[in-house]
């Protein structure tokens, strides 16, 4: 029987959903982090009656025809790039993109990674670096004797030095675009590359031709409503369970025909 096949492949389906589902609540309090969703697509068809084709010698043609789908697959698993919430911390190396655009670091192959996770730190040269200690480029380095950050929305960066009351410009932020946000590919430590379907990476100054604005002493929330995931879970569950169901539906029918054979 097809339709054993057929539900298997709408649990296989429904697992994956989970999968995803878990992947979001886990990620709920991640900077930055980017709900996940999976697109289903159906599968072939068996022609048993092929639409639009002659069925009499006086071309009369068939209206609708039959056929069998075979289940369904994944398509993809989309990244839903809505802006997270901006939550306050009162670190000054703490930034929050306010609008469309990534923050660029360099990774230690020192081949580029994109993130919109701006929880930076300084490592011992008083370089701004990420979490993991990757560089904030274009580089900029916090003199030791500063006695204050100031980074403006366009992302310009001025510190207060000791003995001067006129502060001291160190450097100019860019951010980056892509034609195809989806196309990037996640990395892990909430890091992004580019790959042929994302594009080339547009840099730009934020807050200008429509790059987003820099927010200094915040960071950006995850953009996953956990009390949406907890309601897909449990959808995806009965649909699941419906799944099984037509499995023992199947093999009850399986058992009726050897029975009577």
């Amino acid at each position: 029987m097809r339709s054993l096949d057929i539900a298997a492949t709408g649990m296989e389906a429904q697992q994956l959903y989970v999968d995803v589902t878990s992947q979001n609540i886990a990620n709920s309090n991640t900077t930055a982090y980017k709900l996940q969703r999976p697109e289903f697509q159906d599968l072939l068809y068996q022609n048993e009656r092929i639409v639009g084709a002659n069925s009499s010698d006086n071309s009369t043609i068939v209206p609708t025809g039959i056929q069998l789908g075979l289940g369904v697959k994944t398509g993809a698993i989309y990244r839903n790039n809505n802006q997270g919430t901006l939550q306050s911390t009162g670190n000054p190396l703490d930034l929050a993109i306010q609008g469309s655009g990534f923050f660029q670091v360099t990774l230690p192959d020192g081949t580029l990674a994109y993130t919109r996770d701006g929880a930076f730190q300084l490592d011992p040269n008083g370089i701004i670096v990420t979490a993991d200690g990757y560089q904030l480029q274009p580089a900029i380095t916090i003199p030791q004797d500063a006695t204050g950050i100031s980074i403006d929305q366009s992302g310009e960066v001025s510190v207060t030095v000791q003995g001067q009351t006129a502060p001291q410009l160190l450097g100019q932020l860019q951010t980056a675009q892509f034609i195809d946000v989806n196309g990037l590919q996640a990395v892990g430590n909430n890091l992004y590359q580019e790959t042929a379907a994302s594009g080339t990476a547009l840099l730009g100054t934020p807050g200008i031709n429509g790059f987003g604005t820099i927010s200094q002493n915040f960071l950006e929330s995850s953009n996953v409503d956990p009390v949406t995931e907890l309601t897909n879970l449990i959808k995806a569950q009965r649909v699941y369970e419906m799944n099984s169901k037509v499995v023992t539906t199947s093999d009850q029918m399986w058992q009726s025909l050897n029975q009577s054979a």
